[in-house]
């Protein structure tokens, strides 16, 4: 005879129903059952979706990474392929900063195409515009925020172009990528950051690699100019960098492609005084205007807003440690060019160098807890081992009993 219970339910107007309708046993077990394949078949689902959305932000990640590399490998060499017949560092980079003015036209068209939501262009800016404080740009923010930021940005470019007037490609950029240890280090004593014994290290390394750098001719001729100059401009972008974290903080695509925009518009109306005042007083010297390379100009300056959305757009999309990895992968990529095409001989000394600075850059990568995480590890996989070891034992003591038991043999206990 089947026995009856009934469900116990929370005191509401519903409980009195339900403690009325009593429910046998199988009708239970079928319904728990039933219950218990339902969730099993969401929770695996949700594994698989949780699985498929980690495939793809690593897959795009990769994609951004090759992006990320090829269009700032591109940038270098095309930028030397213009000094050829263009040797005006600073037009260049003034001209390529105007670019910077379609960051938003560009973010505001796809917002367009991804969202349901529209909004008006004017609407999406003053919603941006919130990077620079709650009251949005004014005209006081736009001079006290946007002025150093513009100058920083233009004396990084300029830097680095100077940089590639005198040192390969490969050098520029492996001195470049110095800028993380400088970032590290002003981090620490500016804004109070954990002090991390690796990135100390990583820190002597990148200097150890710029030394090594510049005692690879000597320490004279156009060697130490370059790598003073490659070296002024990673500290340049640290300084950016880390001053924009201080006052800026954080911020989201938009804001980004907002902020972008506007360090344009600044470089348009209040830099373009600089290229005037260079070209009359035949520092940067050109012909008219129809005799400038605008080929090479325009893909120098379309490759380097690539790169700039490229990274701001990888951040959303995918991990920003594969970021950081795009930008060091240039330094292969230069190298490669500059072997295959320019036929550049790197010596011993210099190779070693930009071994020691990637090295260094990839320590920086480490986060915060990789102390914690790493001896975790360990201390699990050593467990596994003495569990595996174990099992070992067990299996060969089972057989061993197995064996006397076959041939006869008798244990006797002691008393």
């Amino acid at each position: 005879m089947k026995k009856h219970s009934a469900r116990v339910a929370p005191l509401s107007s519903y409980s009195t129903q339900v403690l009325t309708c009593p429910v046998s046993e199988g009708e239970d077990g079928s319904e728990s059952h039933a219950e218990t394949l339902a969730s099993e078949a969401s929770g695996e689902q949700g594994q698989c979706q949780s699985c498929a959305a980690t495939i793809l932000k690593v897959l795009s990640g990769l994609l951004v990474v090759v992006f990320i590399s090829s269009s700032w490998v591109g940038t270098t060499q095309v930028v030397q392929l213009t000094f050829q017949s263009f040797s005006c560092p600073f037009f260049i980079t003034w001209f390529s900063t105007n670019w910077n003015i379609l960051f938003f036209p560009l973010y505001y068209s796809g917002h367009l195409v991804t969202t349901r939501e529209k909004q008006s262009p004017i609407q999406k800016f003053r919603e941006c515009s919130r990077i620079f404080g709650e009251e949005g740009l004014t005209l006081k923010l736009f001079v006290k925020r946007t002025a150093p930021f513009s100058i920083l940005w233009t004396l990084t470019n300029y830097l680095y172009l100077l940089a590639l007037r005198k040192l390969t490609a490969t050098d520029v950029s492996a001195l470049y990528c110095c800028h993380k240890a400088f970032v590290f280090l002003l981090s620490w004593i500016v804004l109070k950051d954990r002090f991390m014994g690796v990135r100390i290290v990583a820190a002597i390394m990148a200097i150890t690699g710029i030394v090594m750098m510049a005692y690879a001719d000597g320490f004279h001729g156009d060697s130490i100019i370059g790598v003073a100059l490659a070296v002024g401009s990673a500290s340049t972008s640290a300084l950016y960098k880390v001053l924009f974290k201080m006052f800026l903080g954080s911020s989201n695509l938009g804001e980004a492609a907002h902020f972008f925009s506007t360090l344009g518009f600044f470089n348009l109306v209040f830099i373009s005084c600089v290229p005037l005042v260079l070209y009359f007083t035949k520092v940067e010297h050109w012909g008219s205007l129809s005799t400038l390379p605008w080929g090479y100009l325009c893909g120098v300056a379309g490759l380097w807003l690539a790169f700039n959305i490229l990274v701001n757009v990888g951040v959303v999309l995918t991990y920003p440690i594969l970021i950081s990895i795009g930008t060091l992968l240039s330094v292969p990529g230069n190298a490669a060019v500059d072997v295959l095409k320019h036929e550049v001989i790197f010596s011993v000394v210099r190779l070693a160098a930009t071994c020691i600075i990637c090295l260094g850059f990839l320590l920086l990568l480490l986060p915060e807890e990789w102390d914690s995480v790493t001896l975790r590890f360990l201390a699990a996989f050593a467990d596994k081992k003495a569990e595996e070891h174990g099992e070992e034992l067990t299996e060969s003591s089972v057989h061993t009993r197995s064996r006397s038991r076959a041939n006869g043999a008798v244990s006797i206990p002691l008393a």
